[in-house]
Protein backbone atom coordinates (compact mmCIF):
# COMPACT_ATOMS: atom_id res chain seq x y z
CA UNK A 1 0.00 0.00 0.00
CA UNK A 2 1.64 3.70 -1.22
CA UNK A 3 0.39 6.33 1.08
CA UNK A 4 -0.14 9.22 -0.49
CA UNK A 5 0.05 12.94 1.04
CA UNK A 6 -1.46 16.46 0.66
CA UNK A 7 1.24 18.79 2.32
CA UNK A 8 -0.22 22.02 3.20
CA UNK A 9 1.71 25.62 4.18
CA UNK A 10 1.56 27.48 7.48
CA UNK A 11 2.42 30.89 8.56
CA UNK A 12 2.00 30.17 11.66
CA UNK A 13 -0.19 27.60 14.38
CA UNK A 14 -3.99 28.98 13.27
CA UNK A 15 -2.48 28.62 9.40
CA UNK A 16 -1.83 25.00 10.74
CA UNK A 17 -5.33 23.94 12.06
CA UNK A 18 -6.87 25.82 9.09
CA UNK A 19 -5.27 23.29 6.43
CA UNK A 20 -5.85 20.65 8.88
CA UNK A 21 -9.33 21.10 9.10
CA UNK A 22 -9.53 21.73 5.58
CA UNK A 23 -8.13 18.12 4.73
CA UNK A 24 -4.03 18.50 4.90
CA UNK A 25 -2.38 15.04 5.42
CA UNK A 26 0.54 17.09 6.61
CA UNK A 27 1.61 20.93 6.85
CA UNK A 28 5.20 22.61 6.96
CA UNK A 29 5.70 24.98 8.98
CA UNK A 30 8.83 27.50 10.18
CA UNK A 31 10.12 27.42 13.82
CA UNK A 32 11.66 31.03 14.84
CA UNK A 33 14.90 31.18 13.31
CA UNK A 34 16.51 29.88 10.08
CA UNK A 35 13.34 28.75 7.97
CA UNK A 36 13.56 30.29 4.23
CA UNK A 37 10.63 32.56 5.21
CA UNK A 38 11.81 34.62 7.85
CA UNK A 39 8.40 36.22 8.13
CA UNK A 40 6.56 33.06 9.22
CA UNK A 41 8.80 32.06 12.21
CA UNK A 42 7.01 30.45 15.11
CA UNK A 43 7.47 30.06 18.98
CA UNK A 44 8.63 25.71 19.88
CA UNK A 45 5.58 26.31 22.06
CA UNK A 46 3.18 27.08 19.07
CA UNK A 47 4.64 24.65 17.05
CA UNK A 48 3.66 21.58 19.79
CA UNK A 49 0.31 22.93 20.01
CA UNK A 50 0.24 22.31 16.20
CA UNK A 51 1.90 18.72 16.47
CA UNK A 52 -1.09 17.86 19.35
CA UNK A 53 -3.80 18.82 17.12
CA UNK A 54 -2.54 16.89 13.79
CA UNK A 55 -1.67 14.04 15.66
CA UNK A 56 -5.10 13.39 16.56
CA UNK A 57 -5.48 12.85 12.49
CA UNK A 58 -2.38 10.93 11.84
CA UNK A 59 -1.55 14.33 10.21
CA UNK A 60 2.06 15.24 10.36
CA UNK A 61 4.18 18.32 10.73
CA UNK A 62 7.27 18.93 8.97
CA UNK A 63 9.56 22.04 10.51
CA UNK A 64 11.31 24.10 8.19
CA UNK A 65 15.13 24.40 8.77
CA UNK A 66 16.00 25.16 5.63
CA UNK A 67 18.88 28.16 5.25
CA UNK A 68 22.15 28.55 4.75
CA UNK A 69 24.06 28.49 7.91
CA UNK A 70 27.18 30.25 8.78
CA UNK A 71 30.08 28.68 11.48
CA UNK A 72 28.78 31.00 13.88
CA UNK A 73 25.17 29.83 13.58
CA UNK A 74 26.02 25.93 13.67
CA UNK A 75 25.42 25.54 18.12
CA UNK A 76 22.43 27.67 17.48
CA UNK A 77 20.78 25.60 14.42
CA UNK A 78 21.22 22.54 16.50
CA UNK A 79 19.54 23.38 19.41
CA UNK A 80 16.52 24.62 17.42
CA UNK A 81 16.44 21.20 15.60
CA UNK A 82 16.38 19.49 18.85
CA UNK A 83 13.46 21.92 20.24
CA UNK A 84 11.55 21.40 17.37
CA UNK A 85 12.49 17.59 18.27
CA UNK A 86 11.36 17.34 21.79
CA UNK A 87 8.25 19.74 20.28
CA UNK A 88 7.11 16.05 18.19
CA UNK A 89 7.54 17.61 14.85
CA UNK A 90 7.86 14.41 12.43
CA UNK A 91 10.47 15.68 9.96
CA UNK A 92 12.86 18.41 9.67
CA UNK A 93 13.25 19.97 6.04
CA UNK A 94 17.11 21.30 5.52
CA UNK A 95 19.31 23.12 2.72
CA UNK A 96 22.33 23.32 4.59
CA UNK A 97 24.50 19.47 5.16
CA UNK A 98 25.58 20.52 8.04
CA UNK A 99 22.60 19.45 9.66
CA UNK A 100 23.43 16.07 7.81
CA UNK A 101 25.89 15.94 10.58
CA UNK A 102 24.66 16.92 13.70
CA UNK A 103 23.40 13.58 14.23
CA UNK A 104 19.56 14.31 14.76
CA UNK A 105 17.24 11.97 15.71
CA UNK A 106 14.34 13.15 13.03
CA UNK A 107 13.41 11.96 9.95
CA UNK A 108 15.40 14.53 7.43
CA UNK A 109 13.80 16.17 4.24
CA UNK A 110 15.81 17.77 1.56
CA UNK A 111 14.54 21.00 0.29
CA UNK A 112 14.04 21.85 -2.81
CA UNK A 113 16.60 24.40 -2.48
CA UNK A 114 19.03 21.59 -2.34
CA UNK A 115 17.99 21.94 -6.05
CA UNK A 116 17.50 17.88 -6.57
CA UNK A 117 16.43 18.06 -10.36
CA UNK A 118 18.53 14.37 -11.63
CA UNK A 119 18.61 10.42 -10.82
CA UNK A 120 22.02 10.56 -9.61
CA UNK A 121 21.43 13.57 -6.97
CA UNK A 122 18.32 12.31 -5.62
CA UNK A 123 20.25 8.57 -5.46
CA UNK A 124 22.79 10.66 -3.33
CA UNK A 125 20.52 11.96 -1.15
CA UNK A 126 18.96 8.45 -0.65
CA UNK A 127 22.27 6.86 0.52
CA UNK A 128 23.00 10.13 2.68
CA UNK A 129 19.77 9.17 4.87
CA UNK A 130 17.44 11.63 3.68
CA UNK A 131 14.04 10.05 4.26
CA UNK A 132 12.65 12.33 1.35
CA UNK A 133 13.89 14.53 -1.72
CA UNK A 134 11.44 17.79 -2.57
CA UNK A 135 12.16 18.24 -6.46
CA UNK A 136 12.69 21.40 -8.09
CA UNK A 137 9.54 23.11 -9.10
CA UNK A 138 10.68 24.00 -13.06
CA UNK A 139 11.09 19.72 -13.97
CA UNK A 140 9.15 17.57 -16.51
CA UNK A 141 6.99 14.91 -15.77
CA UNK A 142 9.44 12.39 -17.55
CA UNK A 143 12.07 13.96 -15.41
CA UNK A 144 9.92 13.44 -12.63
CA UNK A 145 9.19 9.86 -13.24
CA UNK A 146 12.85 8.97 -13.80
CA UNK A 147 13.96 10.48 -10.47
CA UNK A 148 10.69 8.34 -8.88
CA UNK A 149 12.81 5.60 -10.63
CA UNK A 150 16.08 6.21 -9.27
CA UNK A 151 15.39 6.54 -5.06
CA UNK A 152 13.39 4.55 -2.29
CA UNK A 153 13.54 7.69 -1.07
CA UNK A 154 9.55 9.79 -0.30
CA UNK A 155 9.24 12.13 -3.61
CA UNK A 156 7.69 15.31 -2.82
CA UNK A 157 7.06 17.79 -5.38
CA UNK A 158 4.96 21.41 -5.87
CA UNK A 159 1.79 21.29 -7.44
CA UNK A 160 0.18 25.05 -6.38
CA UNK A 161 1.31 28.32 -5.84
CA UNK A 162 4.19 30.77 -6.70
CA UNK A 163 7.37 29.15 -8.81
CA UNK A 164 10.74 30.61 -8.16
CA UNK A 165 11.66 31.80 -11.60
CA UNK A 166 15.48 30.62 -10.32
CA UNK A 167 16.47 27.07 -9.66
CA UNK A 168 15.34 27.10 -6.01
CA UNK A 169 18.74 27.11 -3.69
CA UNK A 170 20.83 28.61 -6.92
CA UNK A 171 19.74 31.94 -6.86
CA UNK A 172 21.51 35.13 -5.81
CA UNK A 173 19.44 37.79 -7.16
CA UNK A 174 18.35 39.74 -4.08
CA UNK A 175 21.54 38.87 -2.26
CA UNK A 176 23.37 40.45 -5.34
CA UNK A 177 20.98 43.75 -5.08
CA UNK A 178 21.09 44.08 -1.64
CA UNK A 179 21.99 42.27 1.83
CA UNK A 180 18.44 40.13 1.82
CA UNK A 181 19.33 36.76 0.71
CA UNK A 182 17.30 34.17 -0.63
CA UNK A 183 19.25 31.17 0.98
CA UNK A 184 19.08 32.68 4.28
CA UNK A 185 15.13 33.53 4.63
CA UNK A 186 15.14 36.82 3.32
CA UNK A 187 14.66 36.90 -0.34
CA UNK A 188 13.75 40.82 -1.74
CA UNK A 189 11.77 39.17 -4.78
CA UNK A 190 13.89 41.10 -7.72
CA UNK A 191 12.23 38.81 -10.38
CA UNK A 192 8.83 40.48 -9.94
CA UNK A 193 10.27 43.72 -10.66
CA UNK A 194 10.25 45.56 -13.49
CA UNK A 195 13.04 45.13 -16.20
CA UNK A 196 14.73 46.39 -18.81
CA UNK A 197 15.84 44.25 -22.22
CA UNK A 198 19.05 46.13 -23.30
CA UNK A 199 21.93 45.50 -25.65
CA UNK A 200 23.90 46.94 -22.66
CA UNK A 201 24.95 50.10 -24.91
CA UNK A 202 21.69 52.39 -24.73
CA UNK A 203 19.26 50.09 -26.76
CA UNK A 204 16.30 49.33 -24.97
CA UNK A 205 14.42 46.38 -26.68
CA UNK A 206 11.80 46.13 -23.62
CA UNK A 207 11.16 48.80 -21.24
CA UNK A 208 9.25 48.54 -17.80
CA UNK A 209 8.19 44.69 -17.66
CA UNK A 210 8.08 42.26 -15.35
CA UNK A 211 10.53 40.28 -17.67
CA UNK A 212 11.48 37.72 -15.17
CA UNK A 213 7.81 37.28 -13.52
CA UNK A 214 6.03 33.76 -13.90
CA UNK A 215 2.69 32.45 -13.64
CA UNK A 216 1.63 30.41 -10.75
CA UNK A 217 1.75 26.61 -10.62
CA UNK A 218 -1.49 24.56 -10.54
CA UNK A 219 -1.26 20.79 -11.34
CA UNK A 220 -4.62 19.99 -10.03
CA UNK A 221 -5.23 18.33 -13.15
CA UNK A 222 -2.34 15.91 -12.95
CA UNK A 223 -2.58 14.30 -9.71
CA UNK A 224 -2.76 10.88 -11.08
CA UNK A 225 -0.07 11.33 -13.15
CA UNK A 226 2.19 12.03 -10.77
CA UNK A 227 0.84 9.58 -8.14
CA UNK A 228 1.51 6.83 -11.40
CA UNK A 229 4.84 8.43 -11.87
CA UNK A 230 5.78 7.86 -7.96
CA UNK A 231 5.36 11.10 -6.22
CA UNK A 232 4.27 10.61 -2.55
CA UNK A 233 3.53 13.87 -1.19
CA UNK A 234 1.97 16.86 -3.28
CA UNK A 235 3.00 20.34 -1.92
CA UNK A 236 1.31 23.25 -1.94
CA UNK A 237 3.01 26.54 -1.80
CA UNK A 238 2.45 29.59 0.39
CA UNK A 239 3.60 29.54 3.94
CA UNK A 240 2.97 33.73 3.94
CA UNK A 241 -0.14 33.37 2.27
CA UNK A 242 -4.05 34.42 4.85
CA UNK A 243 -6.22 31.64 6.11
CA UNK A 244 -8.68 32.10 3.36
CA UNK A 245 -6.11 31.07 0.79
CA UNK A 246 -5.08 27.96 2.92
CA UNK A 247 -8.60 27.23 3.36
CA UNK A 248 -9.57 27.38 -0.45
CA UNK A 249 -7.08 25.56 -1.63
CA UNK A 250 -6.34 22.81 0.71
CA UNK A 251 -9.68 22.09 0.27
CA UNK A 252 -9.92 22.45 -3.37
CA UNK A 253 -6.86 19.96 -3.84
CA UNK A 254 -8.37 17.11 -0.83
CA UNK A 255 -10.67 16.85 -3.78
CA UNK A 256 -8.77 16.31 -6.15
CA UNK A 257 -6.34 14.03 -4.57
CA UNK A 258 -9.53 12.07 -2.95
CA UNK A 259 -10.28 11.69 -6.93
CA UNK A 260 -7.00 10.56 -7.87
CA UNK A 261 -6.89 8.03 -5.37
CA UNK A 262 -10.72 6.64 -5.89
CA UNK A 263 -9.55 4.93 -8.95
CA UNK A 264 -6.13 3.51 -7.51
CA UNK A 265 -6.95 0.80 -4.75
CA UNK A 266 -3.30 0.37 -4.64
CA UNK A 267 -3.03 3.58 -2.81
CA UNK A 268 -4.61 5.32 0.28
CA UNK A 269 -4.45 8.81 1.51
CA UNK A 270 -1.60 9.76 4.82
CA UNK A 271 -4.06 10.38 7.24
CA UNK A 272 -8.01 10.32 8.34
CA UNK A 273 -10.75 12.29 8.69
CA UNK A 274 -13.34 13.80 6.87
CA UNK A 275 -13.20 17.17 5.91
CA UNK A 276 -16.32 19.35 4.05
CA UNK A 277 -16.27 23.13 3.29
CA UNK A 278 -19.38 25.16 3.11
CA UNK A 279 -18.31 26.79 0.10
CA UNK A 280 -17.09 25.48 -3.10
CA UNK A 281 -13.34 25.70 -3.51
CA UNK A 282 -11.81 27.37 -6.51
CA UNK A 283 -8.41 28.36 -6.77
CA UNK A 284 -9.05 31.00 -8.99
CA UNK A 285 -10.84 32.90 -6.42
CA UNK A 286 -7.62 32.91 -4.15
CA UNK A 287 -3.77 34.65 -4.94
CA UNK A 288 -2.68 34.02 -8.29
CA UNK A 289 -0.64 35.56 -10.94
CA UNK A 290 -2.54 33.53 -13.12
CA UNK A 291 -2.31 30.12 -13.23
CA UNK A 292 0.04 27.55 -15.35
CA UNK A 293 1.39 23.85 -15.61
CA UNK A 294 4.81 25.51 -16.03
CA UNK A 295 7.18 22.97 -17.75
CA UNK A 296 5.09 20.15 -16.34
CA UNK A 297 4.87 18.43 -20.54
CA UNK A 298 8.42 20.51 -21.42
CA UNK A 299 10.25 23.60 -21.62
CA UNK A 300 7.94 26.18 -23.46
CA UNK A 301 6.61 29.91 -23.93
CA UNK A 302 3.86 31.04 -22.42
CA UNK A 303 4.40 30.56 -18.52
CA UNK A 304 5.80 34.22 -17.92
CA UNK A 305 3.20 37.43 -16.27
CA UNK A 306 4.86 40.47 -17.68
CA UNK A 307 2.07 43.37 -17.08
CA UNK A 308 1.93 42.36 -13.28
CA UNK A 309 3.56 40.27 -10.53
CA UNK A 310 0.23 40.92 -8.77
CA UNK A 311 -2.68 38.73 -8.31
CA UNK A 312 -4.69 38.41 -11.48
CA UNK A 313 -7.69 36.33 -10.56
CA UNK A 314 -10.22 34.86 -12.91
CA UNK A 315 -11.54 35.91 -16.09
CA UNK A 316 -14.58 37.75 -16.32
CA UNK A 317 -15.22 39.09 -20.00
CA UNK A 318 -13.89 41.86 -22.22
CA UNK A 319 -14.91 45.46 -22.02
CA UNK A 320 -17.98 46.12 -25.29
CA UNK A 321 -18.65 49.47 -24.32
CA UNK A 322 -17.48 52.19 -21.86
CA UNK A 323 -18.56 55.48 -20.78
CA UNK A 324 -16.97 57.90 -18.49
CA UNK A 325 -18.43 56.15 -15.43
CA UNK A 326 -19.27 52.34 -15.93
CA UNK A 327 -18.37 49.87 -18.61
CA UNK A 328 -20.43 46.55 -19.84
CA UNK A 329 -18.61 43.04 -20.86
CA UNK A 330 -19.18 40.44 -23.56
CA UNK A 331 -20.58 37.83 -21.18
CA UNK A 332 -22.82 37.29 -17.90
CA UNK A 333 -20.97 38.19 -15.06
CA UNK A 334 -21.33 38.01 -11.33
CA UNK A 335 -19.35 40.59 -10.18
CA UNK A 336 -20.68 43.21 -7.42
CA UNK A 337 -20.03 45.77 -5.32
CA UNK A 338 -16.58 45.32 -3.18
CA UNK A 339 -15.14 42.80 -5.80
CA UNK A 340 -11.62 44.35 -7.41
CA UNK A 341 -10.58 43.53 -11.14
CA UNK A 342 -7.63 44.26 -12.65
CA UNK A 343 -6.91 44.69 -16.43
CA UNK A 344 -3.68 45.34 -18.45
CA UNK A 345 -1.27 46.00 -15.17
CA UNK A 346 -4.21 48.00 -13.63
CA UNK A 347 -6.48 47.43 -10.77
CA UNK A 348 -9.55 49.51 -8.99
CA UNK A 349 -12.43 48.29 -7.14
CA UNK A 350 -16.18 47.78 -7.99
CA UNK A 351 -18.62 50.24 -6.49
CA UNK A 352 -21.72 48.80 -7.92
CA UNK A 353 -24.06 46.71 -10.79
CA UNK A 354 -26.78 47.98 -12.69
CA UNK A 355 -28.21 46.05 -15.63
CA UNK A 356 -25.49 44.28 -16.13
CA UNK A 357 -23.44 47.88 -16.38
CA UNK A 358 -20.11 47.47 -14.49
CA UNK A 359 -19.44 51.16 -12.29
CA UNK A 360 -15.98 50.92 -11.02
CA UNK A 361 -14.05 53.09 -8.45
CA UNK A 362 -11.83 54.49 -11.32
CA UNK A 363 -12.01 54.15 -15.39
CA UNK A 364 -8.72 54.72 -16.14
CA UNK A 365 -7.57 52.48 -18.75
CA UNK A 366 -10.98 50.50 -19.34
CA UNK A 367 -11.73 50.86 -22.79
CA UNK A 368 -13.40 48.67 -25.56
CA UNK A 369 -11.24 45.17 -26.05
CA UNK A 370 -9.57 45.21 -22.94
CA UNK A 371 -9.42 41.60 -20.91
CA UNK A 372 -10.85 42.32 -17.20
CA UNK A 373 -10.22 40.26 -14.54
CA UNK A 374 -11.73 39.47 -10.92
CA UNK A 375 -8.42 39.38 -8.36
CA UNK A 376 -10.74 39.67 -5.56
CA UNK A 377 -14.18 38.24 -5.14
CA UNK A 378 -15.83 39.58 -1.39
CA UNK A 379 -18.73 37.29 -1.40
CA UNK A 380 -16.50 34.40 -1.98
CA UNK A 381 -14.14 35.78 0.66
CA UNK A 382 -16.52 36.04 3.01
CA UNK A 383 -18.13 32.60 2.61
CA UNK A 384 -14.89 31.26 2.85
CA UNK A 385 -13.83 33.91 6.52
CA UNK A 386 -17.25 32.64 7.95
CA UNK A 387 -16.98 28.92 7.45
CA UNK A 388 -17.06 26.53 9.81
CA UNK A 389 -15.49 23.82 8.44
CA UNK A 390 -14.69 21.02 10.82
CA UNK A 391 -12.67 17.67 10.28
CA UNK A 392 -13.97 14.64 11.69
CA UNK A 393 -13.36 11.12 12.53
CA UNK A 394 -16.00 8.77 11.29
CA UNK A 395 -16.61 6.00 14.24
CA UNK A 396 -18.48 3.05 15.09
CA UNK A 397 -20.48 2.57 19.02
CA UNK A 398 -21.40 -0.98 19.88
CA UNK A 399 -23.86 -0.62 23.12
CA UNK A 400 -24.47 -3.76 25.72
CA UNK A 401 -26.70 -3.29 28.65
CA UNK A 402 -27.58 -5.94 31.14
CA UNK A 403 -29.56 -5.06 34.35
CA UNK A 404 -26.15 -4.36 36.29
CA UNK A 405 -24.04 -2.86 33.77
CA UNK A 406 -23.57 -0.95 30.47
CA UNK A 407 -20.45 -0.67 28.05
CA UNK A 408 -19.80 1.04 25.10
CA UNK A 409 -17.01 0.31 22.64
CA UNK A 410 -15.83 2.84 20.31
CA UNK A 411 -14.19 1.82 16.78
CA UNK A 412 -12.75 4.30 14.70
CA UNK A 413 -12.43 3.90 10.64
CA UNK A 414 -9.09 2.68 11.36
CA UNK A 415 -10.05 0.57 13.80
CA UNK A 416 -8.62 2.24 16.98
CA UNK A 417 -11.12 1.17 19.53
CA UNK A 418 -11.93 2.52 23.55
CA UNK A 419 -14.50 0.96 25.89
CA UNK A 420 -16.29 2.94 28.47
CA UNK A 421 -18.64 1.25 31.41
CA UNK A 422 -21.02 1.87 33.66
CA UNK A 423 -21.98 -0.04 36.69
CA UNK A 424 -25.98 0.21 38.96
CA UNK A 425 -28.98 -0.78 39.05
CA UNK A 426 -31.05 -0.80 35.71
CA UNK A 427 -34.94 -1.71 35.53
CA UNK A 428 -36.87 -2.84 32.49
CA UNK A 429 -37.56 0.21 30.55
CA UNK A 430 -41.46 0.84 29.29
CA UNK A 431 -41.30 1.63 26.08
CA UNK A 432 -38.05 -0.19 24.41
CA UNK A 433 -38.57 1.42 21.40
CA UNK A 434 -38.06 5.07 22.25
CA UNK A 435 -35.36 3.49 24.62
CA UNK A 436 -33.74 2.48 22.06
CA UNK A 437 -34.13 5.72 20.29
CA UNK A 438 -32.96 7.51 23.16
CA UNK A 439 -30.01 5.82 22.94
CA UNK A 440 -28.99 5.75 19.54
CA UNK A 441 -29.78 9.78 19.77
CA UNK A 442 -27.48 10.07 22.93
CA UNK A 443 -24.50 7.92 21.87
CA UNK A 444 -24.84 9.78 18.30
CA UNK A 445 -23.49 13.15 19.75
CA UNK A 446 -20.33 13.99 19.66
CA UNK A 447 -19.54 17.63 20.36
CA UNK A 448 -17.27 19.46 19.66
CA UNK A 449 -14.57 16.39 19.58
CA UNK A 450 -13.13 15.04 16.36
CA UNK A 451 -15.14 12.50 15.95
CA UNK A 452 -18.50 11.66 14.21
CA UNK A 453 -20.39 8.72 15.39
CA UNK A 454 -22.29 7.68 12.46
CA UNK A 455 -23.30 3.95 13.38
CA UNK A 456 -25.09 3.01 16.77
CA UNK A 457 -25.51 -0.65 17.16
CA UNK A 458 -26.91 -2.72 20.26
CA UNK A 459 -29.00 -0.21 20.93
CA UNK A 460 -32.34 -2.81 21.98
CA UNK A 461 -33.74 -0.20 24.72
CA UNK A 462 -34.53 -3.38 27.10
CA UNK A 463 -33.26 -1.41 29.92
CA UNK A 464 -34.05 2.11 31.14
CA UNK A 465 -30.59 4.43 30.84
CA UNK A 466 -30.63 7.91 32.11
CA UNK A 467 -29.69 10.44 29.29
CA UNK A 468 -26.91 11.96 31.35
CA UNK A 469 -25.44 8.36 31.87
CA UNK A 470 -25.43 7.69 27.98
CA UNK A 471 -24.26 11.24 27.98
CA UNK A 472 -21.32 10.35 30.47
CA UNK A 473 -20.48 6.87 28.63
CA UNK A 474 -19.81 8.55 25.56
CA UNK A 475 -17.98 11.40 26.55
CA UNK A 476 -15.68 9.06 28.03
CA UNK A 477 -15.87 6.69 25.67
CA UNK A 478 -14.47 9.52 23.24
CA UNK A 479 -11.93 10.80 25.33
CA UNK A 480 -10.44 7.47 25.69
CA UNK A 481 -10.56 6.82 22.18
CA UNK A 482 -9.03 10.12 21.48
CA UNK A 483 -6.04 9.16 23.89
CA UNK A 484 -5.78 5.70 22.02
CA UNK A 485 -4.99 7.79 18.64
CA UNK A 486 -2.41 9.82 20.48
CA UNK A 487 -0.82 6.94 22.12
CA UNK A 488 -0.37 5.62 18.56
CA UNK A 489 3.55 6.24 17.54
CA UNK A 490 4.06 8.25 14.19
CA UNK A 491 6.04 5.66 12.01
CA UNK A 492 9.16 8.03 10.85
CA UNK A 493 12.38 6.91 8.85
CA UNK A 494 15.41 7.82 10.84
CA UNK A 495 18.39 6.83 8.15
CA UNK A 496 22.03 6.99 9.14
CA UNK A 497 24.38 8.39 6.43
CA UNK A 498 26.43 6.39 4.44
CA UNK A 499 29.40 8.00 4.23
CA UNK A 500 31.35 5.93 1.54
CA UNK A 501 28.01 7.13 -1.14
CA UNK A 502 29.96 9.61 -3.95
CA UNK A 503 28.83 12.66 -4.47
CA UNK A 504 27.68 12.96 -8.40
CA UNK A 505 30.92 15.34 -9.14
CA UNK A 506 34.03 16.17 -7.69
CA UNK A 507 33.79 19.29 -7.93
CA UNK A 508 31.42 22.49 -6.44
CA UNK A 509 30.66 26.01 -7.60
CA UNK A 510 29.92 28.60 -5.32
CA UNK A 511 26.61 28.42 -6.39
CA UNK A 512 26.30 25.20 -4.10
CA UNK A 513 26.40 26.73 -1.26
CA UNK A 514 29.09 25.58 1.11
CA UNK A 515 29.16 27.84 3.87
CA UNK A 516 30.62 26.38 7.01
CA UNK A 517 32.38 23.69 8.43
CA UNK A 518 30.24 21.21 8.50
CA UNK A 519 29.05 21.10 5.17
CA UNK A 520 32.19 21.40 3.78
CA UNK A 521 33.47 18.42 5.83
CA UNK A 522 29.85 16.49 4.46
CA UNK A 523 31.15 17.18 0.63
CA UNK A 524 34.67 15.87 1.34
CA UNK A 525 33.87 12.87 2.61
CA UNK A 526 31.77 12.07 -0.49
CA UNK A 527 34.38 12.51 -2.50
CA UNK A 528 34.64 16.80 -3.63
CA UNK A 529 38.11 17.43 -4.07
CA UNK A 530 37.51 21.30 -5.05
CA UNK A 531 34.51 23.18 -2.16
CA UNK A 532 35.09 27.05 -3.02
CA UNK A 533 33.55 29.47 -0.43
CA UNK A 534 29.83 29.74 -1.36
CA UNK A 535 28.48 32.92 -3.22
CA UNK A 536 26.80 33.81 -0.16
CA UNK A 537 29.72 34.56 1.72
CA UNK A 538 31.65 36.69 -1.08
CA UNK A 539 31.80 40.20 -0.75
CA UNK A 540 30.11 40.83 -4.02
CA UNK A 541 28.36 38.90 -7.07
CA UNK A 542 30.04 41.15 -9.75
CA UNK A 543 31.01 38.74 -12.67
CA UNK A 544 29.41 35.77 -11.06
CA UNK A 545 26.18 33.83 -12.23
CA UNK A 546 23.04 35.21 -9.92
CA UNK A 547 20.69 32.69 -11.49
CA UNK A 548 20.02 29.93 -13.64
CA UNK A 549 16.79 28.89 -14.80
CA UNK A 550 14.51 26.71 -17.23
CA UNK A 551 12.81 29.96 -17.95
CA UNK A 552 14.38 31.58 -21.09
CA UNK A 553 13.54 34.99 -21.99
CA UNK A 554 14.35 34.28 -25.52
CA UNK A 555 11.82 31.79 -25.55
CA UNK A 556 8.54 33.58 -24.27
CA UNK A 557 10.26 36.41 -26.42
CA UNK A 558 9.56 34.17 -29.71
CA UNK A 559 13.61 35.10 -29.85
CA UNK A 560 14.74 31.63 -29.09
CA UNK A 561 18.21 30.72 -30.50
CA UNK A 562 17.69 27.44 -32.66
CA UNK A 563 14.96 29.29 -34.74
CA UNK A 564 15.61 32.59 -36.11
CA UNK A 565 16.13 35.05 -33.75
CA UNK A 566 15.70 39.00 -34.57
CA UNK A 567 17.49 39.83 -31.37
CA UNK A 568 20.89 38.39 -32.26
CA UNK A 569 23.27 40.43 -30.29
CA UNK A 570 24.19 40.13 -26.32
CA UNK A 571 21.53 41.22 -24.19
CA UNK A 572 20.72 42.46 -20.60
CA UNK A 573 18.49 42.84 -18.26
CA UNK A 574 18.47 46.32 -16.18
CA UNK A 575 16.74 47.72 -13.30
CA UNK A 576 18.32 51.04 -11.62
CA UNK A 577 21.99 50.30 -11.08
CA UNK A 578 21.91 46.70 -11.48
CA UNK A 579 22.30 45.07 -14.39
CA UNK A 580 22.88 41.55 -15.67
CA UNK A 581 24.09 39.91 -18.73
CA UNK A 582 22.22 36.64 -20.38
CA UNK A 583 23.81 33.97 -21.29
CA UNK A 584 22.03 31.00 -23.29
CA UNK A 585 22.84 27.29 -22.73
CA UNK A 586 20.72 25.69 -25.50
CA UNK A 587 22.33 22.57 -25.33
CA UNK A 588 20.41 22.19 -21.55
CA UNK A 589 17.87 24.89 -23.07
CA UNK A 590 18.40 27.06 -19.78
CA UNK A 591 19.31 30.78 -19.37
CA UNK A 592 21.79 32.30 -16.76
CA UNK A 593 22.10 36.89 -15.48
CA UNK A 594 25.65 37.46 -14.75
CA UNK A 595 26.05 40.37 -12.26
CA UNK A 596 28.18 42.72 -14.68
CA UNK A 597 26.49 45.90 -12.56
CA UNK A 598 28.31 48.96 -11.51
CA UNK A 599 27.68 49.98 -8.08
CA UNK A 600 29.72 52.81 -6.19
Amino acid sequence: MRYIELLAPAKDALSALSAIEAGADAVYIGGARFGARQAAGNAVGEIARVVEYAHRFGVRVHATLNTLLYDDELAEAERQARELIAAGVDALIVQDMALRRMDLPVELHASTQVHTMTPERARFLEQCGFARVILERAMSLDEIRAVCAATQAEVECFVHGAICVGYSGRCFLSRSMGPRSGNRGACSQPCRLTWDLTDGNGRRYIAGKHLLSVRDLNLSARIGELIDAGVTSFKIEGRLKDINYIRNVVSYYRRAVDEALSVRPACRRASVGESRPDFEPDTAKSFTRGESEYFFDGRRAGVASFDTPKSVGEYVGRVVSADRRSFRLDRPHTLAAGDGICFGGRGTQVNGVEQGRIMPDRMEGIAVGVEVYRNYDRRFNLAVERSRMRRVIPVRAEFEASAERLRVRFTDCEGVAAESEFGGTFEPAKDSAKMAETVRAQLAKSGDTIFAVREVVGADGRWFVPSSVLAALRREGLERLLQARLARPMEHRILPEDRTAPYPTEELAPQDNVTNRLAEAFYRDHGVRKIPQGLDLARTTVGSCVMRTAYCLRRELGECLREHPRLKGPLYLEHGASRYRLEFDCTRCEMSLIDESRRG
